[in-house]
């Protein structure tokens, strides 16, 4: 699909892997440079793998979004240097790998990390880029939020909570921008194979009784038939195709919005 994204520029905070790298590399084949930020070492092999694949310009840095100072330095240093970016997106997240269910079996030191990297390191990326998309005539700002931040999700209170705040975060900037003509939006994931959805079962196995543990696979496969009406996993392919497409003048008049790709799971809760 044309987009007319074309000669654009995106970042993606988290797109080192998973389903940030699925977003980086929708935008670079929609004809966007894109910058990738992640914690994660291999950020630079990441930008070097879509720019050889996708022809279009790439830098990959390593970068902790919830290191608010470093986030605006380095901003400031990409659009010195650099080609422009009209559309940031946060893909970054993390789950606090324990079993939730119920509240009480947390401690309160499984909370502030979980938050930090979940929603603060948004509100940093955000802060830290605002200025610099403001200078365009449009753009917008994504959010990967999760369907655990939608239906008080019990597996991992702390991440839920979380991605809860992240959506009204969104929904804060996109009234803020919108006189700028910029726009704002999250997208919802379901069940996508992920780091963080296989340490949901890797909490939830820790803790069950021998009789009752599953495999991965099986867990997984059972968990979706039960909770989504189309019964099928997720894919970041799926997740990046929702957010690009928010990105793009096709959906220029959609901002605030939460767009669940969880294959009719919250209509099962």
């Amino acid at each position: 699909m044309d987009l007319n994204l074309n000669g654009e520029g995106a970042l993606v905070v988290g797109g080192a892997k998973g389903i940030g790298y699925c977003i980086a590399e929708r935008f670079a084949k929609e004809g966007c440079n894109v910058v990738i930020w992640d914690v994660d070492p291999n950020v630079e092999e990441s930008a070097t793998k879509l720019a050889e694949s996708t022809g279009v310009q790439t830098r990959g840095i390593i970068a902790d979004a919830t290191d608010h100072p470093r986030c605006e330095q380095l901003a400031k240093e990409h659009a010195s240097e650099s080609f422009s970016v009209q559309h940031v997106v946060y893909a970054a997240g993390a789950g606090s790998g324990k079993f939730g269910f119920p509240f009480w079996n947390l401690e309160p030191s499984d909370w502030p990390r979980i938050i930090e990297i979940n929603l603060i390191g948004a509100v940093n990326i955000t802060q830290a880029w605002i200025h610099h998309v403001k200078e365009h005539d449009s753009g917008s700002f994504g959010y990967i939020t999760s369907v655990a931040g939608q239906i008080g999700s019990q597996t991992d209170p702390p991440y839920s909570a979380a991605k809860a705040a992240l959506i009204n975060w969104m929904q804060v900037v996109a009234k803020d921008i919108a006189e700028y003509g910029l726009r704002a939006n999250c997208v919802s994931p379901g069940m996508v194979k992920t780091t963080i959805n296989q340490s949901v079962w890797q909490s939830w196995y820790d803790q069950a009784a021998d009789e009752e543990r599953l495999d991965y696979d099986t867990w997984a496969e059972s968990k979706i038939r039960s909770l989504t009406a189309l019964g099928q996993w997720q894919t970041g392919d799926d997740i990046a195709n929702a957010i690009v497409f928010l990105a793009s003048n096709r959906a220029r008049n959609m901002t605030g919005q939460t767009i669940n790709v969880d294959g009719g799971w919250v209509l099962h809760s």
